[in-house]
């Protein structure tokens, strides 16, 4: 090959060295560029010869939510907010005055004449209503009137007097029992202390203090079945024993109001804030209760659970109180009013 062809080859690959050396250069910028600059190139690219790029459009305001209007709202049941010792016994105590203005009548819901038939009917009204125990206990005092006539009475007879308030037999042979131990030591009549009245047979704590409080004035908690029910949705204990409970509950009211406390608690345990739907959207008491929401809570589908006066029934007692709101219950079926036992409001 000649000199001249040589040079010209060389002369040749110059260019091309260039360019990919150029080419190079060019991928390196490109890779060094933030990808806002990628982004402005790419538009570049976009537009085609002669045109010129369209202005680019604002971005639009960010959207603000409206601000969302406050909506009073009841803490689901069991949410309870934290609560000193002092806040819930003056929770506790007001309540007690709430219910106080609500159930001005409360007072026992068992027909007696004398402390002996209300010891009787409240051995009875174990595992039944206060409603069968009066619509019962008429016939039964007036075939054995006394602690005497009942200790001889034949257990078969009483047995079959007493059958609607259930468990007859045991029940037979608790009242036949505290009967015998009346007659036999204390003279035929019902002892007015706490400790005497707990050897009878088949009285308790609860029966016990239904009598002192109700008839020798002793101020007592009765803890039934609704009292355990309430303080626990009251926050006033979380204790399922009814020893426990009392003794709690008698912490926080004064000594003074534990027999009418515990009336107005059971009124309301059966007329509005019932075991298994409570009436929340008919109670009287809800900014107070922290177990609001447990039952229902429409007014109107509330007004149809309420009970007894409350609901505009007849009440459980066949003779109650002159100042009873209610209307008297009716009596047993085939039994006419009065004709077995009459003058038995006394409370």
């Amino acid at each position: 090959m000649s000199k001249r062809s040589k040079a010209a080859n060389r002369d040749d690959s110059l260019p091309v060295e260039r360019a990919a050396k150029t080419s190079a250069a060019k991928k390196a910028a490109e890779a060094k560029k933030t990808p806002a600059s990628k982004k402005a190139t790419a538009r570049k690219k976009a537009v085609a010869p002669g045109e010129t790029a369209a202005p680019r459009k604002a971005a639009a305001p960010k959207k603000t939510a409206a601000p969302k209007k406050a909506v009073a709202t009841v803490a689901p049941a069991g949410a309870r907010k934290a609560e000193s010792r002092l806040g819930m016994v003056r929770r506790a105590r007001r309540i007690n005055r709430e219910l106080a203005e609500v159930y001005p009548y409360a007072h026992p819901e068992l027909d007696f004449r004398n402390p002996f038939e209300l010891l009787v009917a409240t051995v009875l009204s174990a595992q039944t209503t206060d409603l069968r125990v009066n619509q019962t206990t008429p016939a039964l005092f007036a075939r054995y009137p006394t602690p005497e006539d009942l200790a001889a009475a034949v257990p078969e007879e009483v047995e079959e007097l007493i059958r609607p308030t259930g468990f007859f037999r045991a029940k037979t042979k608790s009242i036949m029992g505290l009967a015998a131990a009346l007659r036999d030591d204390f003279g035929g009549e019902v002892p007015g202390r706490l400790e005497d009245l707990v050897k009878l047979p088949g009285v308790g704590r609860k029966t016990a203090f239904v009598v002192l409080g109700n008839v020798f004035g002793v101020p007592g908690i009765t803890v039934d079945t609704h009292f355990m029910r309430l303080a626990r949705r009251f926050g006033w204990t979380e204790s399922d024993d009814p020893v426990k409970i009392e003794a709690e509950v008698a912490e926080i009211f004064p000594k003074s109001d534990w027999t009418m406390l515990s009336h107005r608690v059971i009124f309301h345990g059966r007329r509005i804030c019932h075991a298994r739907k409570p009436a929340c959207g008919a109670c009287p008491i809800t900014p107070l209760c922290p177990a609001y929401g447990e039952g229902e809570t429409d007014p109107e589908k509330a007004r149809k659970l309420l009970k007894y006066e409350k609901g505009g029934f007849p009440g459980q007692r066949l003779n109650p109180p002159a100042d009873y709101p209610g209307r008297p219950a009716p009596p047993a079926p085939g039994v006419a009013p009065g004709a077995a036992q009459n003058d038995t409001g006394a409370a």
